[in-house]
């Protein structure tokens, strides 16, 4: 692998190659004008694994209307997200797919920028929120679980962990109890998510991109009149805080600052963690023998149904954090990674001019069985100290990694073990005789049936 230097401040102009550019890599672009857009949606998994069958670990293809090259593995994903060189874009590489709808968010901003906003953001994640966060979620999950507690038999876990998703976001991330105005910001927010990958990338009247522009608009008018009297006012939600939070020079977040941000952190707290969580009942259920496991691990804390976990008491908790990773790995929130390179590189022996897309693809390494043996496979043994010796450090990306590493990733680790104290302290979990679910894996990862699960109170 070879780096030209350049000049950063290219990355304020960059323009895809001319596809010519891009020949030299092998690939196959699909259907004139829509390129492989459809097969991806349909099947991201299968896709990938069959191009990089065919084309090895760089290859070319094209989707949501531009020529790409995907990069594949552990040492690719290092490449790109460690990225100690500047060499790669976010603003760029999202900008053609979540620019309408989260402009710069945290994941939108680049280098020095993001940096900046990072560390002012960074007060909402401390000890202090975060034990206030942890409080909302204890008494928000208890309450949900005994309701699912009460009606024992099969539910769909997908729309019940949304409602409880969009329950604790409001609560946590808000301050607010969940009601019209706080339903219609999540239907905002669930618009603004499905025009995300929408084909049709203009917003047309009638297209999804138009009703996720117009969640968008709502989004922002929600936000700006929230702003002064949250300043006001005080609270220990997330949202309070980063009304509060200042940069290094005393400034407060500006307005617009602090709705691109809540945009994007409440997308990723309620889509992705809805994801996450429906993986993990997934997995769970399927896996009675690991149910038990985390029931006695939780049974060590010495805690009573229905009581709250302490902060202290989280890290008590490793087998849980494993099962929760390892369901991650199955099911990564975040399959693919666009990013736009700001210079020439080169890569496993093929040179790729600045400007290009690139993609790299947790999905497909989180399966590549020369790392995860039986891939397929639930094991959060996988995840030991000793397994992980020796396993290279890019291997699992769920969060991302390097600069970029999600910001919330311990408020994920908290709510997922939170959540598995309250489930499994008062719930058993199986799936229905010879059910096999499927799911759609991209933008994120959701059960297409919405995942028929079957719970029984424990005595």
């Amino acid at each position: 692998m070879s780096i030209q230097v350049a000049d950063s401040s290219l990355v304020a102009t960059l323009a895809p190659p001319p596809r010519s550019a891009l020949a030299h890599i092998p690939g196959d672009e699909g259907w004139p004008i829509i390129g492989r857009t459809l097969h991806v949606l349909a099947d991201p998994k299968g896709q990938v694994e069959m191009m990089g069958r065919l084309y090895g670990p760089v290859y070319r293809s094209r989707v949501l209307g531009e020529t790409s090259i995907t990069l594949l593995g552990p040492e690719a994903n290092e490449l790109v997200l460690f990225d100690n060189t500047k060499l790669f874009s976010s603003t760029h590489g999202w900008g053609s797919i979540l620019g309408l709808l989260f402009p710069r968010g945290l994941m939108m901003l680049d280098f020095d920028e993001h940096r900046l906003h990072r560390k002012a953001l960074s007060v909402a994640f401390k000890a202090g929120p975060m034990q206030s966060y942890l409080a909302e979620l204890n008494s928000g999950i208890a309450r949900q679980v005994a309701q699912w507690r009460a009606q024992p038999g099969e539910m769909l876990c997908y729309p019940a962990m949304k409602q409880l998703t969009l329950d604790l976001a409001a609560t946590s991330f808000l301050g607010t109890a969940i009601g019209a105005e706080t339903a219609e910001v999540n239907a905002a927010f669930v618009d603004m998510v499905a025009a995300s990958v929408a084909p049709i990338r203009k917003p047309w009247p009638g297209t999804a991109m138009a009703r996720g522009v117009r969640g968008r608009q709502r989004i922002v008018a929600y936000f700006s009149e929230q702003i002064p009297i949250r300043r006001a006012e005080g609270g220990d939600d997330l949202f309070s805080h980063l009304c509060r939070a200042t940069h290094d020079d005393g400034a407060l977040l500006s307005t617009q600052d602090i709705v691109d941000h809540m945009s994007f952190l409440m997308m990723a707290a309620h889509d992705t963690l809805t994801s996450s969580l429906t993986s993990f009942v997934a997995a769970l259920a399927a896996a009675p023998e690991w149910q038990r496991r985390l029931c006695e691990e939780i049974g060590g804390l010495g805690l009573k149904p229905g009581e709250p976990i302490a902060f202290e008491q989280l890290d008590a908790l490793p087998l849980t954090e494993m099962a929760f990773k390892e369901a991650m790995r199955l099911r990564p929130p975040v399959p693919s990674l666009p990013r736009r390179a700001t210079r020439e590189f080169s890569f496993k022996g093929y040179t790729i001019p600045a400007g290009t897309m690139v993609a790299i693809n947790p999905l497909y390494t989180h399966h590549m069985p020369e790392i995860w043996p039986a891939p397929d496979r639930f094991d959060p043994l996988r995840f030991t100290d000793e397994a992980q010796r020796g396993r290279h450090r890019f291997a699992w990306v769920a969060y991302g990694g390097g600069a970029h590493m999600c910001l919330g990733l311990n408020f994920a680790y908290m709510q997922a073990k939170c959540f598995a104290v309250h489930l499994l302290q008062n719930l058993s979990l199986d799936l229905p005789p010879n059910y096999q679910s499927s799911w759609q894996m991209w933008p994120i990862p959701k059960p297409k049936d919405g995942l028929r699960v079957r719970i029984a109170p424990l005595q």
